[in-house]
């Protein structure tokens, strides 16, 4: 369907009047040119049904707008069985007076008889076996439209909700991070300054670049798998800078489509928190491994990293819910059912493996 029949439906449905004046018309127009053969011409087929609108529209509007919000909703269901019966016998009866007082008035030659209001109201079988279903038929088909509409608002709204709910989990997650990062890479360059390092001056030129995109390039729903794997790079550099060459690390890339599309961060963290756990003073020769594969539309991600059998406290509780556990509320949110994230755990490593369906993510 195209743009512009889209946005004139769209627009249909916004203007509920207009959407109803729309379906008593189709309906009027089917009965005209379905029945006409039963009338003997389509001027007075139109008129007959037309003036049948008047006992459908109130018994659908009665339906619609009273006995289902104001009775069965609110669990009033004698009332509402009370209501619906003595409204088809009301509107039923409505029918054949229009037949009988304005339709056999207009086409019937006279002089002929008609019955009178008692005597249509307590015809009840002639009002059941005919007028019942000419009135209720129309009703029926307007009430299931009209509960399909509502059903579909409810679910549009509630994942317009749901979207709402992990943008704002989303962003929760990377404003962690952001601090997270800054303070970190602040805490490596005020070591380097302190030391004199004619390196502080590199450590400033990545810091930049790396805030720069998690401040303004990151905040896409997905980004290339080579934006972020510069950043990841330029992390690797600025730990590098800061351990030299007591660190044994090792980083291999292997990248099928540097254009595959990724949720920006959700690596990064687990590598932080590699260095965290596997690069502290505590450890003589820490070793990082960090495997990064992406292969049609799949990332295989692992990082490896030594660590002291001593556990590590953080007393201040600012690296609190990040980390791994950030890593995995945001692959929930954003690959449900789509990844598979595993722990391999040892007193002296850490291992984490991630496998992620790229191409299966949530949509937009």
């Amino acid at each position: 369907m195209s743009n512009s029949n889209t946005q004139i439906i769209n627009n249909i449905l916004r203007r509920r009047w207009l959407s109803h004046v729309i379906f008593w018309l189709l309906l009027l127009l089917f009965y005209t040119i379905t029945l006409k053969i039963q009338y003997g011409s389509y001027t007075k087929t139109l008129i007959h049904h037309l003036i049948m609108l008047i006992p459908q529209i109130l018994a659908s509007y009665c339906l619609v707008y009273w006995q289902i919000p104001k009775l069965l909703y609110k669990k009033k269901y004698v009332l509402f069985l009370l209501s619906v019966i003595l409204g088809s016998y009301f509107f039923t009866g409505m029918a054949r007076v229009m037949v009988v007082h304005i339709i056999e008035e207009l086409y019937r030659l006279p002089p002929f008889g008609q019955e009178s209001l008692g005597e249509i109201f307590t015809d009840i079988k002639r009002l059941y076996d005919y007028y019942f279903y000419n009135v209720f038929v129309p009703v029926s088909l307007f009430v299931i439209i009209k509960l399909l509409k509502e059903r579909f608002e409810a679910k549009s709204k509630h994942e317009i909700l749901e979207k709402e709910k992990v943008s704002a989990e989303l962003n929760f997650f990377k404003a962690q991070i952001h601090p997270h990062f800054l303070f970190n890479t602040l805490n490596n360059l005020y070591v380097l300054t302190l030391q004199k390092s004619d390196k502080a001056s590199e450590t400033v030129l990545k810091l930049s670049e790396m805030l720069d995109y998690m401040l303004y390039q990151c905040n896409d729903e997905r980004v290339t798998i080579d934006k972020e794997l510069k950043l990841i790079q330029n992390y690797i550099d600025l730990e590098q800078l800061r351990y030299g060459e007591r660190l044994e690390l090792s980083f291999n890339q292997e990248i099928d489509s540097p254009q595959a599309q990724i949720a920006p961060l959700i690596l990064v963290s687990l590598i932080e928190n590699a260095f965290k756990h596997g690069a502290s003073g505590a450890i003589k020769k820490p070793i990082i491994k960090i495997d990064i594969k992406v292969e049609k539309g799949h990332l295989m991600f692992s990082v490896y990293n030594t660590k002291t059998k001593l556990k590590q406290q953080d007393k201040t509780d600012f690296k609190k819910g990040i980390g791994v556990s950030n890593t995995k509320s945001q692959l929930q949110l954003l690959y449900p059912d789509k990844h598979e994230f595993e722990i391999i755990e040892e007193d002296l490593s850490y291992h984490v493996k991630l496998h992620v369906n790229l191409g299966e993510s949530r949509p937009s």
